[in-house]
């Protein structure tokens, strides 16, 4: 005899001006796990904070399941023995992304102008997408930007409107790299502020051991300060130095 296939119940809020974001992920986890899901809305406040205090819960969506309460969608994730991820944890995935699609956009750029899909320009394209993409994290909240950037930037320390410049700077400096104009500008730029960078991030994490969070991919970062942000600024001295030597390497008047 085939076993009944288990039954949820489901309560969420479904209003005119919300719908829990939660809720719908809880249906279709429930569904792909194949169980059965009576999906309840609760589609006014009042009848949202009647269901609160009946249950004596404080979110929704609540699941239960075969009579029994599982809890929010989180719960319900570890029932089902998945990852929860935890809000405040170290993470890399935002740079891992960030260069990732730096790389991936130099590669469609090099393939669409000139046919190649590795070689020097490839690799300039890459670290001024890099620098484009990395200003644009920082611009998204510069406030916040800003104040997580003088824990340990050490001429921000001494002058607090260069945490505010510094974005700006990085972007300005990546673009005009990209469309290779006005390097008399642009290379200085990268140059100074790579290499107070480097400095500031160097003395912070090496020499005087703080454990801080990176600025490099905005003020709401989860990376730790060291490895990523060093990188970040040392390739934007590497880039700039590429610059100022490149005629000389490659033959060029």
């Amino acid at each position: 005899m085939a076993q009944a296939a288990r039954q949820a119940e489901l309560y969420r809020m479904v209003m005119a001006e919300h719908t829990c974001p939660y809720g719908l992920m809880a249906v279709d986890l429930l569904k792909r796990q194949g169980i059965e899901v009576a999906d309840n809305h609760l589609t006014t406040r009042a009848e949202t904070d009647a269901f609160k205090a009946a249950h004596a819960v404080k979110t929704t969506p609540q699941i239960f399941i075969d009579g029994q309460r599982i809890g929010g969608y989180d719960d319900l994730r570890r029932h089902f023995g998945k990852r929860v991820k935890d809000k405040d944890a170290v993470t890399y995935t935002p740079v891992i992304a960030l260069f990732a699609m730096a790389a991936l956009m130099a590669v469609a750029a090099s393939w669409a102008i000139s046919g190649e899909v590795i070689g020097i320009r490839t690799g300039e394209r890459f670290i001024a997408f890099s620098m484009c993409l990395l200003a644009l994290q920082k611009l998204k909240n510069i406030d916040s930007f800003a104040t997580m950037f003088l824990n340990y930037d050490l001429l921000a320390k001494r002058w607090v409107p260069y945490g505010y410049i510094y974005p700006y700077a990085e972007g300005a400096a990546g673009v005009l790299m990209i469309a290779g104009a006005f390097m008399w500008l642009s290379v200085p730029i990268a140059l100074f502020i790579g290499t107070v960078g480097a400095v500031s991030v160097f003395k912070a994490v090496y020499i005087d051991r703080r454990e801080l969070k990176c600025a490099c991919v905005g003020g709401d970062s989860k990376v730790p300060l060291g490895f990523v942000s060093l990188t970040e600024n040392v390739m934007m001295v590497a880039m700039a130095v590429w610059m100022i030597v490149k005629p000389s390497v490659l033959g060029l008047h």
